[in-house]
């Protein structure tokens, strides 16, 4: 099992930043990738950003130049910094973490998601 706890959501101002940080526990031998997605009302769930292990980070082209997505692989924990915030970037912040247990069973787990509000 993989628990993952997000934490970083809230209420800004356009124009404003939000950092999002989701911490990742459990059996984890080692993590593949980690990522951000969203969802706003009405709307799919879309992907934000992605930072495999090894590899060139991923971002919507919504995204490119305000969003970065980084990682301390050794506290297993992700970051989502969002600058110049605008109302469209309102939604609920999933975390995904793509991983392998001490098995070496690959497992992908959800965050409980987190609201990020931008207002105008």
């Amino acid at each position: 099992q993989v628990q993952l706890v997000e934490s970083g959501g809230g209420l800004v101002q356009a124009g404003g930043s939000l950092r999002l940080s989701c911490a990742a526990s459990g059996s984890i031998f080692s993590i593949k990738r980690m990522g951000w997605y969203r969802q706003a009302p009405g709307k799919q769930r879309e992907l934000v950003a992605a930072i495999p292990s090894g590899g060139s980070t991923a971002y919507a082209d919504s995204v490119k130049g305000r969003f970065t997505i980084s990682r301390d692989n050794a506290k297993n924990t992700v970051y989502l910094q969002m600058n110049s915030l605008k109302p469209e970037d309102t939604a609920v912040y999933y975390c995904n973490v793509a991983s392998l247990d001490y098995a070496l069973k690959p497992l992908e787990v959800w965050g409980q998601g987190t609201l990020v509000t931008v207002s105008a």
